[in-house]
């Protein structure tokens, strides 16, 4: 080290006593900057976020996969809502198409049938909230209380059989059931009666389709409410029968609390999703007679985005339906905080 010192010094034509000083500094410095490398590192390893990755780094591996997958297929394709301020066609570059700016937002909104399209989208969602979401929670509570556990699994089967068919197996037996030659129909005819066309009429849509969805839905949604009661601890229920409670104030005071963090939750992700209806089963319902209160914004973007090609207005058309459910989602979640102990963010 010395004899370097010496040469830089020589070449340098300074004293080497200096250059000698300069590299201690420098030295010095190196040790000072390690040792607060090694103090950050050392907060770092107590902070609660490395304690717990330390404890459950083995689980978390197993969810790569599945950030990885949620990433590439969720995540990256967003650049696409680019479009939404282009005058978009098929072929056309999303980084460099011709910009429109708003016009797409415009024309949907001051468009004749923005205000059709809001109300039967909202009364749609609404009604079948409203009827959909007690549904499952109800029926949880039921077979949870039924003594006969032979039963209860019996009819949990027969809830959760409906979940597993198709859409188009589904409207398909709507027709059966309810088209103007169906069963419904036949019945009706053969007590005097006159047949109804319940596809061409615009008032039998939303009932049609909001019962038929509940009851598809409701037996499946209401497992997680019963794998959340099979974790309520039997002694609370002895402790309520030797106090004289009734099976319904059981139910009311000791199954209900338990299960009210997984209802805040499911409520909170219901409203996030209150306005995001998909447009499969409507479209297969659609007919030029219920066109009236069947027209939502789903099938709207994809009768101008699919066929129309239109990919532009229609991706502004779906920004601005998710937009609004991002706010009701975050409106929920801030009410949910405000009111009780349970909130997703």
């Amino acid at each position: 080290m010395a004899k370097r010192l010496s040469r830089d010094a020589e070449a340098a034509d300074l004293p080497a006593e200096e250059i000698s000083g300069t590299g201690a500094a420098a030295e010095a410095v190196a040790e000072v900057g390690q040792d607060a490398k090694d103090g950050l590192w050392t907060k770092f390893k107590k902070t609660d976020f490395a304690r717990n990755f330390k404890r459950n780094w083995t689980y978390l591996l197993f969810l790569i996969p599945a950030v990885v997958v949620t990433f590439i297929f969720a995540y990256i394709p967003i650049y696409g809502l680019l479009i939404a301020f282009q005058d978009y066609m098929p072929g056309d570059s999303i980084l460099h198409g011709y910009w429109i700016g708003f016009q797409n937002f415009e024309e949907f909104f001051g468009n004749y049938v923005f205000w059709n399209l809001m109300g039967n989208t909202f009364l749609l969602c609404i009604l079948g909230f409203i009827i959909g979401f007690p549904l499952p929670i109800i029926v949880a509570l039921m077979l949870n209380s039924t003594k006969n556990k032979k039963l209860s699994k019996v009819l949990q089967t027969l809830f959760n059989g409906p979940h597993f068919i198709s859409l188009v197996v589904l409207v398909g037996m709507l027709y059966l059931f309810f088209g103007r030659y169906g069963l419904v129909n036949n019945i009706i005819e053969s007590v005097g009666g006159e047949r109804y066309s319940f596809f061409l009429e615009s008032g039998a849509f939303r009932p049609m389709y909001i019962l038929s969805s509940n009851w598809q839905d409701f037996g499946w949604s209401s497992i997680v409410y019963l794998a959340a009661l099979s974790g309520v601890d039997t002694a609370q229920h002895e402790a309520a029968t030797i106090d004289g409670a009734s099976r319904f104030q059981r139910v009311l005071h000791v199954d209900f609390p338990a299960i009210a963090p997984i209802v805040s939750v499911m409520l909170i992700m219901s409203i996030g999703g209150l306005m995001g209806v998909g447009y499969e089963k409507v479209l297969l319902m659609q007919t030029d007679g219920n066109l009236e209160t069947s027209e939502i914004i789903a099938t709207y973007v994809y009768k101008q985005g699919i066929k129309n090609l239109r990919q532009g207005y229609a991706t502004a058309v779906g920004l601005f339906n998710s937009v609004i459910n991002l706010v009701l989602l975050v409106i929920a979640n801030t009410c949910s905080r405000k009111f009780s102990e349970n909130s997703l963010f």
